[in-house]
């Protein structure tokens, strides 16, 4: 028997996986750590606590299982993407708090480069929107903040990477400084037509090469991980950011297959192919994990709060005392009773990329209890997923392609029925739950063991993917297009005056 590692680095916790071949986990433990909210629409993590939640949970799983360690063939990682670490090269120290995917601060770095034309040249050749989602405008904020940073940068003497590269560097001891695609290609300074990182970009955000990691495939040897109380160094073959990672482990290797991931955000991808499609409604062409020589493409819509309105729900208004609580509270009630939640609590995404929104409850009465507004947060999760998802099949469709036939689910809140099939109903698609929802995981796992030689190929993987359970749309047509209507008043509620 073998296994495999995955180390699964997101936004609130890391946790490391222990899986068979079979794709059954085995073993897993998570840690979380601290967020940091310095000012309104900033967010900042500690890379160093990263990598101890990371380690930790790594040796957690370790001790537990020691009898499987000369068995454990290799290790994937897959991670929170965007998110920007900057670190010194001799002390592998951080030099700048990492910026998260969901902090906001480079909206007027963001601005200035749209005011002077030069969104869709960035657009033509990263696939991405100039927003403050990405990586490179958060580098360059950094940089404007700290001239001296700048310096050093262009001396060499400083490491760029997102979470994926600081665990490679820590796991190799600073030996190995490096990427793959699906990361790199959220920088905004990745030519995914090329495959490589693109000096016009570059120059446009006044970021300096040296700091840059080498790319490779998410199919690849990335280095060798040397973690104390292994009985050897396992090597890292496997590595794909956290929605391409979900996309792989879904099982979604074909263009119209799609999966949306409900964490701390929504991200829906649609595998494209071998073709980049370009989106005419709001949403992101991007890279999907690469096997070989040949780039695979997928079209993207991002939610930045989803399962975040459940933790406001628990931590701001503290109407439950556990995240698990709320499907409890929301079926108290048949219906919101008219109340709609946008929780644009830094700003909105996909399809409307919003970024001066802000949150808004609308519909309240004197009637109006905890368990309406509880439903309403939840539902706000499928009106947001929705709305991507309806984006995505137009472009599909426009593209030639079929419209979305259906979701495979996973993430943490797939594992609410309630949800679940209030989303089938808006879509009017099966809803598909496979048996294993740690896809995100799981999908580093068979990267790593692609690269490690235990699976032949993608069809064997597919072969492993298991249905859990069907939502069948219930709801009428008439009816859920008038939810998406009221949605849709609600959310331009955001930014009226």
């Amino acid at each position: 028997m073998q296994y495999l590692l995955a180390l699964d680095q997101g936004t609130t916790s890391s946790r490391t996986l222990l899986f068979d071949l079979e794709g059954n986990v085995i073993a897993q433990a998570q840690q979380e750590f601290q967020q940091h909210y310095p000012q309104s629409g900033w967010v900042e993590h500690d890379a160093e606590e990263i990598w101890q939640s990371q380690l930790a949970t790594l040796q957690q799983v370790r001790a537990a299982h020691a009898d499987k360690l000369p068995s454990i063939a290799a290790i994937g990682i897959t991670n929170q993407r965007e998110t920007t670490v900057l670190w010194h090269r001799e002390t592998g120290a951080p030099v700048h708090p990492a910026i998260v995917w969901q902090d906001r601060r480079s909206e007027e770095i963001c601005a200035a480069l749209r005011a002077a034309g030069l969104e869709e040249p960035i657009r033509d050749k990263t696939g991405l929107r100039l927003d403050p989602y990405f990586s490179a405008t958060k580098l360059q904020w950094i940089f404007q903040q700290n001239p001296d940073l700048l310096r050093q940068a262009r001396a060499g003497k400083l490491a760029f990477g997102t979470v994926d590269s600081w665990l490679i560097w820590r796991l190799t001891h600073g030996q190995v400084h490096a990427t793959d695609t699906t990361n790199a290609s959220r920088t905004l300074l990745f030519n995914v037509h090329t495959g490589q990182w693109d000096d016009e970009l570059l120059a446009i955000f006044n970021i300096p090469h040296e700091i840059l990691p080498t790319v490779k495939p998410s199919v690849a040897h990335f280095g060798d991980a040397a973690v104390q109380g292994f009985p050897r160094s396992l090597p890292i073959t496997g590595v794909a950011g956290d929605q391409q990672s979900a996309l792989f482990g879904q099982a979604c290797f074909k263009p119209g297959m799609a999966k949306n991931t409900y964490g701390t955000g929504c991200f829906m991808l649609m595998h494209t192919g071998t073709t980049l499609q370009p989106s005419h409604n709001g949403l992101l062409s991007t890279c999907a994990a690469r096997l070989s020589d040949h780039r695979q493409y997928a079209l993207e819509g991002s939610v930045f709060v989803a399962g975040a309105v459940v933790q406001w729900l628990r931590d701001g208004l503290g109407i439950i005392r556990d995240s698990s609580e709320i499907e409890a509270l929301a079926l108290q009630v048949p219906d919101t009773g008219g109340v709609v939640v946008v929780p644009s609590f830094t700003g909105l995404g996909a399809p409307y990329w919003k970024a001066d929104a802000r949150g808004t409850i609308t519909g309240l009465s004197r009637g109006t209890t905890a368990a309406h507004i509880a439903r309403a947060a939840l539902e706000s999760i499928a009106y947001q997923s929705t709305a991507v998802l309806q984006a995505m099949s137009r472009d599909a469709t426009r593209n030639a392609g079929q419209p979305l036939q259906e979701l495979r689910v996973d993430g943490g809140a797939s594992a609410n029925d309630l949800l679940m099939q209030f989303q089938a109903d808006l879509l009017g698609i099966p809803v598909i739950r496979p048996k294993l929802i740690e896809t995100t995981a799981l999908g580093a796992a068979y990267l790593a063991g692609l690269g490690g030689g235990l699976y032949k190929s993608t069809d064997e993987l597919s072969d492993l993917w298991q249905v859990g359970q069907r939502f069948e749309p219930q709801m009428p047509r008439d009816e859920a297009r008038a939810h998406m209507q009221r949605w849709e008043r609600a959310v331009r509620q955001t930014t009226t005056p």
